[in-house]
């Protein structure tokens, strides 16, 4: 009786290479980040996986995707420190990479020529549509990029987008459904006319 498939033996000699998966909130980045670590547990391989250290939404420590499914992390300041913890590793994931420093290219790409599987997972873009931190390099480096998709709320298009639904101008502001909601490209163009003619209305 034959356990494992070809895809099995596949994920146990895949090595020195650079996965990115992207897109808006809601999307699924972290479940399936998840799901290729936990293969990779399956596999008996040696993982361990980062987190940038101030999101703290659901876990001090773990990584947790929208959908409660969580894995161990260990939270770091800097890309500078996965390195550090890195040694005698098979696979590296790295959540919320969109948070991390630039730094975090090189980093990967030390980990990659060392013969390291690295998987990434972040928002390509901000909530003004504007590319997020280190992941559009990452995804011009990667061996695999994966771009996965929420609904949008208003139509049920696929999502373009991270829509933030409350009034804050910082770029870096965490967030769940009452901050954000994922939009499509029209339904996006749609909400910015409105908030506009919204604005200009209690100006008047």
């Amino acid at each position: 009786m034959v356990l494992f498939s070809e895809d099995h033996t596949q994920e146990t000699n895949r090595r020195g290479r650079i996965e990115v998966v992207c897109g808006s909130m809601f999307s699924g980045k972290t479940e399936e980040l998840i799901r290729r670590l936990k293969r990779a547990n399956f596999a008996r391989q040696r993982v361990e996986i980062f987190k940038p250290a101030l999101d703290t939404r659901y876990s001090e420590a773990d990584v947790v995707s929208h959908d409660n499914n969580s894995i161990p992390s260990t939270p770091v300041d800097t890309s500078a420190s996965i390195l550090l913890f890195s040694s005698e590793i098979d696979v590296v994931g790295i959540d919320e990479a969109q948070f991390f420093d630039e730094g975090l290219i090189d980093v990967c790409n030390e980990l990659a020529n060392r013969g390291i599987r690295v998987i990434v997972a972040g928002l390509d873009m901000d909530y003004k549509g504007i590319p997020f931190g280190p992941i559009p390099a990452l995804c011009a480096i990667a061996d695999e990029v994966t771009k996965v998709h929420a609904i949008c709320v208003r139509c049920g298009e696929l999502a373009y987008i991270s829509h933030r639904t409350v009034p804050n101008d910082k770029r870096v502001l965490l967030g769940e459904k009452e901050e954000y909601e994922p939009l499509c490209r029209h339904c996006y163009q749609k909400a910015l006319k409105e908030e506009a003619e919204h604005k200009t209305y209690r100006e008047k």
